[in-house]
């Protein structure tokens, strides 16, 4: 296995909206290293979170050298890629089914100087990133379904994580693997041993009385 520093990426979606700014500043102090983006359109998920202009203020309130990871749960892709790249994301990370093609949307985010990830849900296969993995240096696996936060991780996932690994092990340029959906501290220790070398959590960082320590049982500081 190739292994890359474990990363931790908070997911906003489950932070206090009134406070966003600050909720972001005491992750990051609490050790995350990235921001995570839940971009919901209430088209290709049934939900709807933010969009540019709340990563435009966040990067103006954050300053540059905080790490955007934006995943768009929309449809369609390719008309955000601008908006996003203008109000500072680092990253966009897009589902292949809501492109009608995958490869020129992955063309068209690197085009926009922005790194590029494609998400793919517990049901989709990983033969749908077949094609353009030579685009992307992350691909996120969804342990729930998209949509809404707080859900239950799908153990199923498991076995589709290392598979994952294998692939991207065999892939000419480094690729990171990102998991999300229920992650916590057992379900970041599975997700771990399967190859997982970033997760994203929400409700577990920004629900807990400490930031910091559950920032840290994720990474598995916590484990005997």
């Amino acid at each position: 296995m190739k292994t890359q520093p474990l990363l931790i990426a908070a997911s906003l979606l489950a932070a206090d909206f009134a406070r966003l700014g600050d909720e972001a500043k005491s992750a990051l102090a609490a050790n995350a290293d990235w921001l995570h983006l839940d971009v919901m359109d209430n088209h290709y998920v049934p939900n709807l979170s933010f969009g540019a202009p709340v990563c435009r203020s966040l990067r103006r309130f954050l300053g540059d050298d905080v790490f955007l990871d934006v995943h768009l749960m929309t449809e369609p892709v390719d008309s955000l890629i601008s908006p996003f790249a203008d109000a500072g994301a680092n990253r966009l990370i897009f589902h292949p089914e809501a492109s009608r093609h995958p490869h020129r949307t992955a063309t068209a985010i690197s085009a926009a100087d922005l790194r590029c990830g494609v998400a793919l849900n517990p049901a989709t296969p990983l033969s749908w990133i077949d094609g353009f993995l030579d685009c992307v240096d992350l691909v996120l696996l969804m342990t729930v379904n998209p949509g809404f936060g707080g859900q239950s991780f799908i153990p199923s996932v498991a076995e589709k994580i290392t598979a994952a690994r294998r692939l991207l092990d065999n892939a000419e340029h480094p690729i990171r693997l990102e998991v999300d959906g229920g992650i916590n501290g057992d379900t970041a220790r599975l997700c771990r041993l399967a190859g997982a070398d970033t997760l994203v959590a929400g409700q577990h960082i920004f629900s807990a009385d400490n930031y910091a320590h559950a920032v840290s049982a994720l990474r598995g500081n916590d484990d005997a």
